[in-house]
């Protein structure tokens, strides 16, 4: 029986996953294949990459400088980089230059298990998942964020972030034939909506509102002999709000980790125990 990691998107709250693949391993709950978008396109790459050692991999890297370096730029950066792009606040370069150098080989071959990330593809409107050939740019147009990143070029065609089609595609894990599914998550899906009361809320209800029908849609759908198991993120505040957008705060990156650790063990160990 396949078993799948799916881990979804959502910036700097993907810290939560990390907590959640702690616990995974400690449990001794191993992936036979990975599945990722966005920043879960990153976390996924290294699980892929090295299963027993991502958790205290990526620990390091999210609680250490190595992701921060990606969006360093300062204001006056940024300011400067969007009227010269007309379109982005930061370049693609320090993120490909710490992918590059942690990521252990060039290839989806080199990795140690299968890898499957999804991006969105601008002149085809449509997704394009990436299985095999370089990493790297697979898994950086993956979570090029539309205004934070430029678009990323592979093979003449140009992408966003796969976020943007695939939030949390738990469709392509059973596709590629897991009937055990572990869906990793940054604790958007445990937050109560609720009727916007200011501008900058319109959106992230509206784009919350996009990406929870798809995961349910994709959940309904679903074979009767399909497992899946939504790991918990632990005690989150109701949003959306405005901590979403606050791409650069590594302040709650240590919590966002302890959190989901604490409630993805506990609930790995009820399941253990039923």
């Amino acid at each position: 029986m396949e078993t799948a990691f799916v881990l979804g998107g959502g910036g700097v709250l993907g810290a939560h996953e990390i907590g959640m693949l702690r616990a995974l391993s400690e449990a001794g709950i191993r992936p036979d294949i990975v599945v990722g978008t966005s920043v879960g396109a990153i976390n996924g790459a290294f699980v892929a990459a090295d299963p027993a050692a991502a958790a205290a991999r990526l620990g390091e890297m999210w609680q250490g400088d190595a992701l921060g370096q990606a969006f360093s730029e300062n204001l006056w950066g940024r300011a400067v980089r969007l009227v010269r792009s007309g379109t982005h606040l930061h370049s693609i370069e320090p993120l490909r230059r710490v992918l590059a150098s942690e990521l252990p080989g060039d290839d989806f071959a080199d990795l140690q298990l299968p890898f499957h990330c999804v991006a969105a593809s601008i002149e085809r409107a449509s997704p394009r998942w990436f299985s095999s050939g370089p990493v790297v740019p697979a898994v950086l147009a993956s979570c090029a964020v539309p205004g934070l990143l430029p678009p990323v070029e592979v093979g003449g065609e140009h992408f966003f972030d796969g976020g943007l089609v695939h939030s949390i595609p738990v469709g392509r894990a059973v596709a590629l034939g897991a009937r055990t599914v572990y869906v990793l998550h940054v604790g958007r899906i445990e937050r109560p909506l609720a009727v916007p009361r200011r501008p900058w809320q319109v959106g992230l209800v509206a784009f919350e509102i996009a990406r929870r029908y798809r995961f349910h849609e994709e959940m309904a759908a679903l074979p009767h002999d399909v497992r899946v198991h939504v790991m918990p993120a632990g005690a989150v505040r109701n949003g959306p709000d405005l901590s979403q957008l606050r791409y650069r705060d590594k302040t709650r990156v240590g919590d966002s980790i302890e959190r989901a650790y604490a409630a993805s063990a506990s609930y790995l160990a009820g399941l253990a125990g039923s």
